[in-house]
């Protein structure tokens, strides 16, 4: 079985021209590399993704995405840290993962192919309004 490597993806900050790194465990298969865990700042892709990469000083970037998994990501930004866990539970039990980053408040969601984006966007958007969080498509993988 092969182990986890670390890889690192380029992005940019908000509107600007200046990027940041982020990176992501990832498993080689055959024709690259399957994204691991859920993004937290990357947009345009997901867990389950294959991706190309290259290595530069010792480190793997992420060059392109060959293949989508059909997941799709989104990010939530709690208003308050004792909505996340609760939040993380009802999704949990919709059918999505989620990961905590290390800003408590910022919360990354998987939501596989088979779960409804409609039904979890309702809840999204029904949290949005009581002013519970924002959240962010980062990688819709159905389109």
């Amino acid at each position: 079985m092969s182990s986890h490597v670390k890889l690192f993806i380029e992005y940019f900050i908000g509107d600007s021209k200046e990027t940041e790194t982020e990176s992501i465990w990832a498993l080689p298969v055959k024709k690259g590399y399957k994204l691991d865990n859920i993004p937290f700042y990357v947009k345009g892709v997901s867990i389950g993704d294959v991706v190309s990469a290259e290595e530069v000083d010792g480190y793997l970037y992420m060059k392109e995405l060959l293949e989508t998994s059909g997941h799709s990501t989104i990010r939530l930004w709690f208003s308050s840290e004792q909505d996340v866990q609760s939040t993380r539970d009802t999704l949990k039990s919709m059918g999505c993962s989620s990961e905590v980053s290390d800003q408590p408040r910022l919360v990354s969601v998987d939501i596989p192919p088979a779960v409804s984006y409609q039904e979890i966007r309702a809840y999204l958007d029904e949290g949005e309004a009581q002013g519970k969080w924002d959240y962010e498509e980062a990688c819709l993988g159905f389109l």
